[in-house]
């Protein structure tokens, strides 16, 4: 199975299309969203081609292979311009040897877990940094933000294949950071 990760979209017409023809060209089965998708949030500055409207619409083509979260930024009128469920809390992708589960990382993160067993995947954005480790273990990853990185980061989204997990660069496909998840 091969996922594709973005998280914190924050509205970006931009990042959503560049989001968008990676995921087409990749063959990866899901688009996973991990909230923050149309607003850019009262703390952030406004990103680049900011348009939310047009964010949707390009989305909501890709609804049906698409799996989202709520983030902090998102709101039930954004759910009304949206094609896919985005307001639940998490979710979780069952493989045969693992759970990853998927939280936007406001109310579930790295330093709040909910219960997971070891070898599982919490996978969140919200920080807006990429991170592919494992702590006691359990494997933490974050795709970072695909348009207003942080920490001196650059725009990056995650995938998964072949039991890895990846962040990668956004404009140039480097991969930033990685980890092999083993059962």
């Amino acid at each position: 199975m091969k996922l594709m990760f973005a998280s914190d979209i924050h509205g970006s017409l931009p990042a959503t299309e560049r989001v968008l023809s990676i995921f087409v060209q990749s063959g990866a089965r899901w688009l996973v969203v991990l909230g923050d998708v149309l607003n850019h949030g009262p703390r952030n500055a406004l990103p680049e081609g900011y348009a939310p409207a047009q964010v949707a619409e390009r989305l909501n083509a890709h609804a049906a292979r698409i799996i989202a979260v709520r983030g902090n930024c998102d709101s039930e009128v954004d759910q009304m311009l949206l094609d896919f469920p985005l307001m639940a809390p998490w979710q979780q992708i069952l493989t045969a040897d693992q759970r990853l589960f998927l939280t936007h990382g406001h109310l579930y993160g790295p330093d709040n877990r909910p219960p997971l067993l070891p070898g599982d995947v919490l996978v969140s954005g919200h920080t807006h940094l990429p991170v592919a480790e494992k702590r006691d273990g359990i494997y933490h990853f974050n795709p970072g933000s695909v348009s207003i990185p942080k920490g001196g980061n650059e725009a990056s989204y995650g995938m998964f294949e072949h039991g890895v997990l990846r962040v990668i660069a956004l404009n140039d496909q480097r991969v930033i950071a990685q980890i092999a998840i083993n059962p």
